[in-house]
């Protein structure tokens, strides 16, 4: 299925690894020309070049750390000027730590805010007025599936992570007349490196093993098994296309029938 997405201008934040890695690696092989971001390590520049040798795409890195909003902000701004406009925004920053709720002090709260809300509101806004003035435009919100169904120990996640998605309910309204869509995608249980080491702490805490605690995961899916940033990223190509121009306003649970919710 040819997605429209040849030539499109796509960002893609936290996509140095996991799950946003994979997305930038399927936009590219779509024809999409890529800007992704990430921490100012050796990740970032390896990442660029293993998704350009991958699909001989057009992508660039910025390093930028997206809890730092001045960063969030020149993520966009030097993507823009390097490719002129900005089509897709990829919004992802991964998650905060797993705490339990007096484990979790001020400065952390604040953390996990200004990670995953703050990151997605600045990007975001730095895009809108370009896809506006285009009448075209696709933001995506890379969140979670705690959002439809908290997941115990990720409180922290849990809170932080309902704001993206009232924020961009309102505003998928507010953009429509504009053909710029806006939606959230809600992965379960995929095998990323967040998740092994998810694995680790959890089976430290439960005096247990990682291959356990990630196979008592795989007991709760009804599909047996965790998912594949690969198969995460089709998800978000395919909302990113000009085939899914009419889906707005959605949060879309990719997790292997995890989620026990009929909505």
């Amino acid at each position: 299925m040819d997605f429209g997405l040849k030539g499109k201008v796509a960002f893609v934040a936290g996509a140095s690894q996991g799950l946003g890695k994979a997305v930038a690696m399927e936009m590219c092989r779509e024809g999409a020309k890529v800007v992704i971001c990430g921490l100012d390590d050796p990740q970032l520049p390896a990442a660029v070049e293993e998704i350009r040798g991958a699909t001989g795409g057009e992508i660039i890195g910025v390093p930028a750390d997206v809890t730092d909003g001045q960063q969030a902000r020149d993520f966009i701004r030097k993507g823009v000027e390097h490719f002129g406009t900005v089509d897709i925004l990829v919004n992802n920053a991964g998650g905060p730590p797993d705490r339990s709720f007096l484990e979790i002090d001020d400065d952390l709260w604040m953390f996990g805010v200004r990670l995953n809300l703050l990151s997605t509101i600045i990007m975001t806004r730095e895009v809108v007025p370009i896809m506006k003035e285009k009448r075209w435009g696709r933001i995506i919100n890379m969140t979670s599936i705690s959002v439809k169904q908290p997941i115990d120990g990720l409180i922290l996640s849990n809170t932080v992570r309902m704001g993206v998605i009232g924020m961009a309910k309102t505003l998928s309204n507010e953009l429509a007349p504009f053909n710029v869509t806006v939606n959230n995608v809600c992965p379960g249980y995929t095998m990323t490196e967040r998740v092994r080491k998810l694995a680790i702490d959890v089976a430290a805490k439960k005096n247990s093993t990682p291959e356990a605690i990630v196979k008592s995961w795989e007991a709760l899916i009804p599909m047996g098994r965790l998912g594949t940033p690969e198969e995460f990223a089709a998800l978000v190509t395919f909302l990113a296309s000009e085939r899914a121009g009419y889906i707005t306003g959605a949060s879309i649970q990719i997790d292997g029938g995890y989620y026990k919710g009929s909505m």
